[in-house]
């Protein structure tokens, strides 16, 4: 959806939504639906919306499986989200951040198997952290 991404280009996103759901009304096709539910998690998480953001990135993984972008964007909010529960210092949290770490790991994982050479400091981190399988 051209309108979509011109207005999301300039920081418009309440337009940029608009019409990326006028398009998921119309649009039939899996491969491109992929793409504009990625954009609408795009704009959630540009806006700090992780839940939503999550929630599109998956539903353009199920149309679209080949999305690594999707995967490595879900890991960062993984990631950013198990720094902050690091930054609490309570037992709960220390857990918490473990999982999270732990989900980002899986979906960088997945995200450099579809595109090797995409994301170096997902690389790095995740072989600094002991994370990353040899064949990744």
């Amino acid at each position: 959806c051209k309108a979509g991404m011109n207005a999301q280009s300039r920081g418009r996103y309440a337009e940029a939504l608009q019409n990326y759901y006028e398009a998921l009304q119309v649009e039939e096709d899996p491969y491109d639906r992929s793409y504009t539910l990625y954009n609408i998690g795009l704009i959630y998480g540009n806006t700090g919306k992780y839940t939503q953001a999550l929630e599109f990135y998956h539903q353009a993984l199920s149309l679209n499986s080949n999305l690594p972008q999707a995967l490595n964007n879900i890991a960062v909010i993984y990631h950013s989200q198990a720094l902050r529960a690091q930054n609490l210092e309570e037992n709960d949290y220390s857990q918490l951040a473990k999982e999270l770490f732990d989900k980002a790991a899986e979906y960088w994982a997945q995200a450099l198997k579809l595109a090797p050479d995409n994301y170096p400091g997902a690389r790095n981190w995740l072989k600094v952290t002991g994370r990353l399988n040899e064949g990744a």
